[in-house]
């Protein structure tokens, strides 16, 4: 098997690029955060506002896409198009059913531990954005650890791999997930908050911000952040996830931000270079695509490993640079 191509020699962007590059993601996802805030203060169904903005801020993305390609030949489907569209209805359906039914059952271990002290846990008296921050952070620890242990423990890797088999990035992307995996990151980033008991607005505003923040991390266009990249976990760090060199890819695990990665070692960002166009799988090369097909891959695995043409498991390999 030949080695994983190593990153490119990092690029110099024209004047619009530039722009783009430094002011898209923090325009857009301030822009949509604000926008929220605002219609929640007016009393508008934070759900139905949420939903209008995403759809809102995808569209932007998708012909942004079109005009400042990061990389023009990730603008062609591989046959993955289909498969992520599937893939986002079906999570959309999972997540929407089974979602709330498991954290209303955390919802009551909450209301009793704030009955017992005599308060409600979570400090609604902060301001919109001072409340998002904190259900960032605290949302940020669970799903760290169970994207870190999906990439580490070969039986949850069975599952995350539908995600890293993408051949190209783009903003649908971030949906290309199985069901039972991305159940799981909602159900972990959901618990801690609804154990102290934030409302609703709060809820809606880490939907939104993961929603933008999400398609974004995977988005096809020039970023170039600086300092911001020791905040959010965005494009520039999660490329470098889904490169096909093990030890490049099993870091940065942070979904919004890249705090936790800073605190457990798990950040990585070459200063030298960007990651390579070509992503992917390694050990795994003809991993399937079609929707039906990846579904049924974690039940299904040994098969699909010497069908994919490796039989590595993608996790367990070591993460030394």
């Amino acid at each position: 098997m030949q080695p994983a191509p190593p990153g490119q020699k990092r690029r110099e962007l024209s004047a619009s690029e530039q722009v783009v590059a430094t002011c898209g993601f923090p325009l857009l996802i301030t822009l949509g955060i604000g926008i929220h805030i605002e219609t929640i203060e007016r009393g508008v169904d934070p759900n139905l506002s949420g939903t209008a903005l995403i759809i809102g801020s995808y569209a932007i993305l998708a012909i942004a896409e079109r005009i400042w390609p990061w990389q023009r030949s990730w603008l062609h489907s591989r046959g993955d198009l289909r498969t992520d569209v599937g893939l986002a209805l079906s999570n959309g359906i999972v997540t929407a059913l089974l979602g709330p039914a498991v954290l209303a059952g955390v919802a009551l271990l909450g209301a009793a531990a704030s009955e017992a002290l005599g308060q409600g846990l979570w400090p609604t008296h902060w301001p919109w954005v001072a409340q998002l921050a904190l259900a960032l952070v605290l949302a940020e620890f669970g799903e760290y650890w169970f994207h870190r242990a999906m990439h580490e423990i070969p039986a949850l890797w069975r599952f995350h791999a539908t995600h890293h088999s993408a051949p190209r990035l783009y903003w649908l992307n971030a949906a290309r997930f199985h069901p039972i995996d991305l159940f799981f990151v909602t159900v972990f980033k959901g618990i801690p908050l609804v154990l102290l008991g934030a409302g609703l607005p709060v809820f809606a505003l880490v939907n939104l911000f993961s929603a933008i923040h999400g398609a974004y991390q995977h988005a096809n266009l020039p970023v170039r952040l600086g300092p911001l990249n020791w905040v959010f976990s965005l494009t520039e760090l999660h490329r470098w996830h889904h490169s096909k060199r093990m030890q490049e890819a099993n870091h940065n695990y942070g979904g919004n931000l890249i705090l936790w990665d800073l605190i457990f070692g798990t950040r990585w960002l070459p200063k030298d270079r960007d990651p390579p166009e070509a992503i992917g799988i390694e050990a795994l090369p003809h991993f399937p695509m079609g929707f039906w097909s990846n579904l049924l891959v974690p039940f299904r695995w040994r098969r699909v490993e010497a069908e994919a043409g490796g039989t590595a498991p993608y996790g367990t390999l070591s993460r030394n640079r």
